[in-house]
């Protein structure tokens, strides 16, 4: 660190001293054991289906590769920036989940992803980053002028897009989104009366969600009766976390990715127990509760409302996608088809990620006085 001198005024060096590098040490963390479980959970998947053997693993070190190229550009950007980028990811995320309604591949009884050539694109994905910053920005904005329409607008973006995802359907990304919107209208200044309100809304919500959507009910019949026998994915990640104990079976040497379909994405936390042990379990729960809370930390002292809002929303998101990963994981609750953040496989959730994560970088940097980036 000492090697590069403060008076250096290149970009790269003026953001190495603003950037938040305990947050950036710990993403990086992050990372490198993705990549790294990727290694150890993605061969017998792609082995089954007859692909080469490091098919996963090697299309996986590409999307981190690009991931950190996207969050190191995100991260440089001023906050006027930000929110432009924001509003033209948002408004893109939206017309590509559109078009995945008419035009998307259906998987598993979900249309989510729009066929690219080698590639699939989930939108949605996009639109949770893109979303905390707009609605971050239409909160402040009407507390900053009582004349501007923000909190209409920014309700009237999530219903639109709750919407678009029910379609899908996608009640596991809906719920995330929910979380984003309702957090930072409380913090924007929402009555507590109205927020006792808007947790029996989204509670009738989960029942409707229930008898609505045949997958929803049928991943909540298994997860409120284990041994109705269908939770086939679930008891055999509980059975890796068994096997692996303290310190795990040692790397390579587990069995639940032989078995498990989604070893390589939504049950990755379950292979990472059982070659890894309880240790790296602690490990990867310690990092995702560092970045949030050191998040927290920091942007608590920014006397800008716009960048409080954003980055509680952008790291609400981040934490209840790991914890819903983890907690279906080890059955605290149904599975929700959602990915570890750079953990599990997948280029949409990646990049999207990094764009979230570097959004957070940029909107804590710190300049030479003392204040937030500009």
């Amino acid at each position: 660190m000492s090697a590069i001198a403060r008076t250096d005024t290149s970009l790269v060096v003026r953001w190495w001293w603003t950037v938040d590098r305990w947050t950036l040490a710990a993403l990086g963390a992050i990372v490198a054991i993705g990549a790294m479980l990727t290694l150890a959970a993605s061969p017998p998947v792609a082995e089954r289906l007859g692909l080469d053997t490091f098919y996963f693993a090697r299309r996986q070190f590409v999307f981190l590769g690009a991931a950190v190229v996207v969050m190191f550009a995100t991260s440089c950007l001023p906050v006027r920036d930000i929110r432009r980028l924001a509003v033209v990811s948002l408004a893109g995320a939206m017309g590509l989940m559109v078009a995945t309604l008419i035009f998307g591949s259906e998987i598993k009884g979900a249309t989510r992803w729009l066929p690219m050539g080698a590639f699939s694109l989930q939108p949605s994905e996009f639109v949770k980053p893109a979303f905390a910053v707009v609605a971050a920005w239409m909160f402040a904005e009407q507390r900053l002028d009582e004349q501007f329409p923000g909190y209409a607008i920014a309700t009237g973006l999530f219903v639109f897009i709750a919407a678009l995802l029910l379609l899908q359907p996608d009640v596991g990304m809906t719920m995330v989104l929910a979380a984003v919107w309702s957090v930072q209208f409380f913090v924007a200044g929402l009555s507590l009366v109205l927020v006792m309100g808007l947790g029996f809304v989204f509670l009738a919500a989960s029942v409707g969600a229930y008898f609505t959507f045949s997958h929803v009910q049928a991943r909540v019949d298994r997860f409120l009766d284990p041994a109705g026998g269908e939770g086939y994915q679930v008891s055999r990640s509980l059975e890796a976390f068994f096997n692996g104990g303290w310190a795990g079976r040692g790397p390579g040497e587990g069995r639940v990715k032989e078995v498990l379909p989604d070893a390589h994405a939504d049950f990755i936390f379950a292979v990472a127990g059982e070659e890894f042990g309880l240790v790296l379990c602690l490990i990867l729960v310690t990092l995702f509760a560092f970045v949030v809370v050191r998040g927290f930390s920091r942007v608590l002292r920014s006397g800008d409302l716009f960048v409080l809002l954003a980055v509680t929303g952008l790291l609400v998101q981040f934490a209840v996608q790991a914890l819903i990963n983890m907690a279906s994981n080890i059955n605290l609750m149904p599975p929700k088809g959602m990915t570890l953040p750079f953990v599990s496989y997948g280029g949409s959730s990646t990049l999207a990620l990094a764009l979230g994560m570097g959004m957070v970088l940029a909107l804590t940097r710190e300049q030479p006085g003392g204040g937030r980036a500009p």
